[in-house]
């Protein structure tokens, strides 16, 4: 595989700095920042999102035993593991500590997504109406991912609002919602589950 970023230069002897013990931490480049900062909430919520991303990925993963369909998921899952935590690295290091090779989500990952969430569709059915969550673990599973991975773009959204922020990080975010949306969809789709849609008039 190509190699386009540096690889990691990462020694971690030590779990607790007591830093925190007093509400901070350090950016990459060795900023003190509160904990309670903008900056600190984006990619918090990234890292939040990856452990889900994980969940689905390990019941996708057993899931395969019995639909092998499934593996395909499994490898995007994994992908989007590394790519949320290359996303994480940038908004973890102030915008003009960025180096190039330093691991980021690209255009490459954006329209990699796009292309995945076209393939998927082409075999699921048209929406005549919402879907909610249901059906099998993994579906509901993909879904919880989904709303996470909103609020980290309305999070990166709002740290733009006060600080630079890369384009492609709310991109990317952006189209990784709409294909946790489809991979939910294609997930049932793959393992014989009827969709549970929306109707209002059953509603207490």
């Amino acid at each position: 595989m190509e190699s386009r970023f540096n690889k990691p230069r990462v020694a971690i002897n030590r779990v607790y700095t007591r830093m925190g013990d007093s509400g901070q931490t350090r950016l990459a480049g060795g900023q003190k920042v509160s904990k309670g900062s903008l900056r600190l909430e984006a990619y918090g919520t990234v890292d939040e999102l990856n452990g889900l991303v994980g969940t689905a990925c390990q019941t996708a993963r057993e899931q395969a035993e019995r639909s092998p369909e499934l593996q395909a998921m499994v490898t995007c899952l994994v992908r989007v593991q590394h790519e949320l935590f290359n996303l994480g690295a940038t908004l973890a290091t102030l915008p003009e500590d960025i180096h190039p090779r330093q691991p980021q989500v690209t255009e490459r990952d954006i329209q990699r997504l796009e292309q995945e969430i076209d393939q998927a569709n082409q075999v699921l059915e048209p929406l005549r109406s919402f879907v909610l969550p249901g059906g099998n673990r993994l579906n509901l599973e993909l879904h919880l991912c989904r709303t996470v991975c909103r609020r980290a773009e309305r999070d990166c959204v709002r740290l733009g609002e006060e600080e630079a922020v890369p384009a492609t990080a709310v991109q990317y975010l952006n189209r990784l919602g709409d294909a946790l949306f489809v991979w939910s969809r294609w997930a049932s789709h793959l393992m014989g589950t009827p969709e549970t849609l929306w109707d209002p008039n059953l509603a207490g």
